[in-house]
């Protein structure tokens, strides 16, 4: 199509006066606007509120007439563009987009942008910044409003990092815009206006970024992959950008956790206790990573064909002929399978299918140093037997 029926204009606080020539143009020959009550206000126009929850269905419903949608800078962060293209052939649009709120804050601030998180918080957790915060990172959020900023304060405050250097921006570029500093477990600012980011340069430890993290990191009831048995078993899966983990018998979600921490895209755990799974489900929204984590409550392998296919697969307890004869089959070629056996009758079977498909085994014993009168002696963990192999 060489005449696209939607234009998608992003519009700063300065309204009208900041827009082009070309946006101009289309808003005047629409025949339906679509936007946030906010954006038809500064944009003086009369036109259709987005519906609460967003959905684009309305404005798809109108295509084939001169379509105008108002969005807040550039619609493609973090905004409406992104939620449209699914839906629509290229020809069908254009798009004329604004400064981003996280371009305006960082000239403000004289920060690098490309040096910078820029984290869209208004729909999504604070614990979403758990993964990425540590000693001296920058990052922009950008919060649904002012009682919100007092929420991230808190969160930081809670989670270490009370020291952390707080910008708060509301309305950039336009006549309401107002620059406040404080720092998180200093701040009271009051009459906090939206639309407002928050700029945080971060005072503090963050996570490790190596494999093997602590295991009090972890709500768990014993049930827990330990510490250096979980890092070489993450080093075994060895997770890539973009790869999908089955977790069969996840415990505490501590190695889908991990899995997702070290840059993967998603975990599908299986748990057939209901504590359990529910324990590792808040487990991996601590972490804020609850939008990449899904949890099944079945006994594998119950539950298997509907999931996703995997790039690996761990099993961490509960290993049984049915279950393996059920992943050989269902796994394509090239995953990557890690099975942790603890009992003898598990390591007999992980004997007998290493000894038909090959693969490498390991068996990891560890001893810790523990009291032992008045001196110290070496206590034995039980041994266990890895066996990973691709499939």
């Amino acid at each position: 199509m060489s005449d696209p029926w939607l234009t998608i204009i992003g519009l700063g606080e300065d309204g009208p006066a900041g827009l082009s020539a070309a946006s101009r143009e289309a808003l005047l020959a629409a025949e339906v606007v679509f936007g946030g009550p906010r954006h038809l206000a500064l944009a003086g126009v009369q036109g259709r509120p987005w519906t609460v929850p967003f959905d684009v269905t309305p404005v798809l419903a109108e295509r084939g007439r001169r379509v105008a949608v108002l969005v807040s800078g550039d619609p493609f962060w973090f905004g409406a563009g992104g939620s449209l293209m699914p839906h629509l052939a290229p020809g069908e649009w254009v798009s004329h987009p604004q400064p981003s709120t996280f371009s305006l804050a960082a000239n403000r601030l004289g920060w690098r942008l490309e040096e910078v998180l820029c984290l869209g918080l208004h729909a999504a957790p604070l614990a979403r910044l758990a993964p990425v915060l540590g000693r001296g990172v920058r990052a922009i959020c950008l919060l649904r409003d002012g009682a919100a900023v007092g929420e991230l304060a808190a969160y930081l405050t809670e989670t270490g990092f009370g020291a952390s250097a707080l910008v708060v921006l509301e309305a950039l570029g336009g006549p309401r815009e107002r620059v406040r500093r404080t720092t998180a477990q200093a701040m009271d600012l009051a009459d906090i206006a939206a639309p407002v980011a928050v700029a945080i340069e971060a005072v503090g430890a963050g996570l490790p970024r190596a494999s093997g993290l602590p295991d009090a990191f972890f709500q768990h009831d014993g049930q827990i992959t330990k510490r250096p048995v979980r890092a070489l078993t993450l080093s075994a899966l060895a997770p890539r950008a973009g790869e999908v983990l089955w977790d069969i018998g996840a415990g505490s979600g501590s190695i889908g956790i991990e899995w997702l921490l070290a840059g993967a895209a998603q975990c599908h755990a299986v748990e057939a206790d209901a504590t359990r799974a529910a324990r590792a489900v808040v487990n991996a929204d601590r972490f804020g990573l609850g939008h990449r984590y899904s949890l099944t409550c079945h006994a594998a392998p119950e539950g298997l064909d509907s999931l996703p296919r995997p790039d690996a697969v761990f099993v961490g307890g509960g290993a049984t002929e049915a279950l393996l004869a059920r992943l050989w089959a269902l796994l394509p070629g090239g995953t990557r399978l890690v099975i942790n056996a603890v009992t003898l009758e598990t390591e007999a079977l992980l004997l007998g299918w290493s000894a038909r498909h090959g693969g490498e085994l390991l068996r990891i014993e560890l001893a810790e140093a523990a009291p032992l009168g008045t001196k110290r002696g070496w206590r034995a963990a039980m041994p266990i037997m890895q066996w990973s192999v691709v499939r």
